[in-house]
């Protein structure tokens, strides 16, 4: 069963989220406090064993003692190095794009659905990482591979005649409901295209340094990680998505 939001001009979504936008973002934000005020003294040992770091699956002797008490951390790393943050600003920051994009996807698929959505996202994104990074041991934080992913799954209906950014505005939970086309087709319509290529222009330029991106020093964005999540969402779209694509709903 798909629980869809509340209907009526008076009760728009925007301002009653999704439940389970509300308990991520409280458990993203609750988990970066508790590493701030509460786990302070072992916050290195967290996360070295709960972020992404390639130089995890490497097969090097040294590498292989460095992390021998965290064999499991291989399996759970590539999930969990999405609910942590670098400081305040990453975390802060993630929540409102999950707000803003993760919403629209979460009242279309149901909280099931999204959280393993979000979470194949995660891994799409580390293994885009993973490959452009191999023996790297710097650890990789942040959810925005899965909110990439999230944003590339709403882009795919969000503009649609009667979705809540395209023509014919719809309100209510039909709006968020409207039939998506294929990917190719998708992607010939201009404003899709022109916001996937927009995404991808920013996220190059910024990730890789072309504009400063306003991080502390010794800090980075992984942008390989937010391409992976993006193109996982896409691909992986239609395999979630519980309404007919327009070509068979017609």
């Amino acid at each position: 069963m798909i629980k869809t939001p509340p209907a009526g001009p008076a009760n728009e979504p925007f301002f009653n989220l999704p439940g389970v936008i509300v308990a991520l973002s409280g458990v993203m934000i609750g988990l970066h406090g508790w590493r701030q005020w509460i786990a302070t003294e072992r916050d290195e040992d967290f996360i070295l064993r709960f972020s992404f770091i390639p130089l995890r699956y490497s097969d090097q002797g040294f590498a292989r003692a460095l992390f021998a008490d965290d064999q499991w951390a291989r399996l759970w790393s590539p999930i969990t190095y999405g609910l942590l943050h670098g400081d305040w600003q990453h975390v802060l920051v993630n929540t409102l794009w999950l707000v803003v994009f993760g919403s629209a996807v979460a009242w279309r698929f149901g909280p099931g659905r999204f959280l393993l959505f979000s979470l194949l996202c995660s891994v799409g994104g580390a293994a885009a990482h993973f490959m452009t990074h191999v023996g790297e041991a710097v650890p990789v934080v942040g959810a925005s591979a899965a909110i990439s992913g999230l944003t590339a799954a709403a882009c795919r209906f969000v503009f649609e005649a009667g979705a809540p950014l395209g023509g014919l505005r719809g309100s209510g939970a039909s709006a968020f409901r409207r039939p998506a086309p294929p990917l190719l087709q998708s992607l010939s319509n201009p404003r899709i295209f022109g916001f996937v290529a927009l995404w991808f222009a920013l996220t190059i330029v910024f990730g890789s340094g072309i504009i400063p991106s306003g991080l502390e020093e010794g800090t980075s964005i992984a942008w390989e990680a937010h391409l992976g999540g993006f193109l996982a969402g896409l691909v992986l779209f239609p395999l979630f998505d519980p309404i007919l694509p327009r070509r068979l709903a017609d």
